[in-house]
């Protein structure tokens, strides 16, 4: 989420200079409460797993989708599949190649006679009311944007007039089909996401879920979807579109797929480990426990205190219960003075305490790093471990979110941790202020010493491959210092500066980390 921690720490500083009255949005207008099906179990996915899902009572099941392909290509299944509902939920929704294609899936399905619901944040939609109302008026599609900017001023000056509510976003993630098969996970809809380009860089992790606490996800779902806050694409684009505007929208999107057809993307795609496994029928389910968690709407209404809106407090008794092994992977980390405190103490009463973030070299958002980097040593102190991701993005691939040629996931999107190796939680939750505070989220906690075993393993054997682990040393002079230890082109390196950078971008990050915008972070 660059572009709002960008506009965030901008608004901080000039705030004061910029204030000018408050945006309006459109009032009195119809919201159509809908809700998600409920009588689904004729359908193919109702009975695809029946018999399996009867074996496992109380449980779930789950396949984690840890391969951008893969990814794809499990939503574009489901969507093909899809006989009654499509429920949609997403921070981002790019306007790019896997952002048309994955529209395609869900015109498609609607063209079919299925119900399909777009709730999109409204982060990503600047000057895109066209094509979202283009949508909108589907007979069986219906599009709604979260918490969205006024039309009638510039954006950027809305980060100031509506400081505290447009700062606020709905970061969800979701994608369930028929109510009864969901995804979870870190993905935006975009290219850098799911593997479009060998160039992009995101490495990231979904889960597909069946079983019965797929409902608990579209009640979640139903609670955004008719919130107060979801405004019609129709009503914000003020006139509706006219025919010949919808079928240039849609003849240009046919025609854009149809170029696709023997592109190497696509190509690709059908050669992904999933679709094989599909074809061979070799899809295999991990099962166990299973419970959705997820911040309510109102959450960017309330003042921060207002906990029983949150996520978070669903997720303590997990780390609270924590006996000897906690492992976080979370791309944007910044755990504050109560955060550092509490996994220091773990760690003091001798659980193994590792964590995965991106370096300096690798973030695509520095702000974010300027707000961990002061917590590096006393985490470090108390016996945490912390590993940041081996790969650098220059300038222009940071601002593209591209890695280097030939160099594939650079920079870490996934949200996920493993407790005790037994259970995992899957979602799009970062471990910053910003996911915890000011944005909604949703995830899911899985029970499976399975999955959370293998997950461990992962951990174990490749670490050291993909990551530099930090020490902290005490000189000569008695100062500590960080090092980091790492591998380059197969040999040891050691490096006593965050690796990769310059002098000027670690001195700016430096001085950000000075500022009191922690909390925006």
């Amino acid at each position: 989420m660059p572009l709002l921690y960008h506009f965030i720490i901008a608004t901080t500083v000039l705030g004061s200079f910029l204030m000018h009255g408050c945006a309006t949005l459109p009032k009195d207008f119809e919201r159509p409460v809908s809700r998600a099906y409920t009588d689904t179990g004729d359908t193919l996915l109702g009975q695809a797993r029946r018999d399996e899902i009867a074996a496992h009572p109380g449980q779930a099941g789950f396949l984690p989708l840890g391969n951008g392909l893969d990814a794809f290509v499990a939503r574009a299944v489901l969507a093909h599949v899809a006989e009654r509902s499509i429920d949609v939920q997403y921070y981002l929704l790019h306007n790019d190649l896997v952002g048309f294609l994955f529209i395609d899936q869900l015109l498609k399905a609607a063209d079919r006679g299925v119900r399909v619901r777009l709730l999109v944040d409204d982060m990503d939609l600047g000057g895109r009311d066209l094509g979202a109302a283009a949508l909108d008026s589907h007979p069986n599609m219906e599009v709604r944007i979260f918490n969205p900017f006024s039309r009638k001023t510039g954006r950027l000056s809305q980060f100031v007039t509506r400081m505290g509510s447009v700062t606020r976003r709905m970061h969800n993630k979701s994608f369930t089909v028929d109510n009864q098969a969901t995804i979870l996970g870190g993905r935006n809809i975009g290219n850098e996401y799911f593997e479009a380009d060998p160039s992009l860089a995101f490495a990231d992790l979904d889960v597909l879920v069946i079983g019965p606490v797929v409902e608990e996800v579209s009640t979640a779902f139903d609670l955004y979807w008719n919130s107060e806050l979801a405004y019609p694409a129709l009503v914000l684009k003020g006139q509706p579109p006219t025919p010949e505007e919808i079928e240039q929208k849609r003849q240009k999107l046919s025609e854009f797929v149809a170029q696709q057809s023997d592109s190497a993307y696509l190509v690709a795609l059908r050669d992904s480990d999933l679709a094989n496994n599909i074809r061979q029928n070799t899809v295999r389910f991990y099962w166990g426990k299973a419970e959705v968690v997820y911040d309510l709407p109102e959450k960017i209404q309330q003042d921060f205190d207002q906990t029983q809106y949150h996520l978070a407090p669903q997720l303590g008794p997990y780390f609270a219960g924590v006996q000897k092994e906690l492992i976080i992977f979370s791309p944007y980390f910044v755990p504050g003075k109560e955060g550092t405190a509490f996994l220091t103490q773990l760690s003091k009463r001798g659980v193994r305490v590792r964590i995965l973030t991106n370096s300096l070299a690798s973030t695509d958002v520095g702000i974010v790093h300027s707000g961990y980097a002061k917590y590096r040593k006393d985490l470090l102190r108390d016996g945490v471990e912390l590993y940041e991701m081996n790969k650098r993005l220059t300038p222009q691939q940071r601002k593209e979110k591209k890695g280097p040629h030939g160099s594939s996931k650079a920079s870490l999107h996934a949200k996920s941790f493993v407790f005790d190796r037994q259970t995992v939680f899957i979602g799009s939750l970062n471990l910053d202020p910003r996911a915890t505070l000011h944005n909604t989220e949703i995830g899911v906690v899985l029970e499976s010493t399975e999955l959370g075993g293998g997950m461990g393993e992962w951990f174990d054997e490749n670490i050291g491959k993909i990551a530099f682990k930090l020490e902290l040393k005490k000189g000569k002079d008695k100062v500590e210092r960080i090092v980091w230890h790492g591998f380059e082109d197969g040999k040891p390196v050691e490096f006593n500066t965050d690796p990769y950078t310059g002098f000027w971008r670690r001195f700016g990050v430096g001085f950000m980390g000075l500022l009191p915008i922690e909390s925006q972070l």
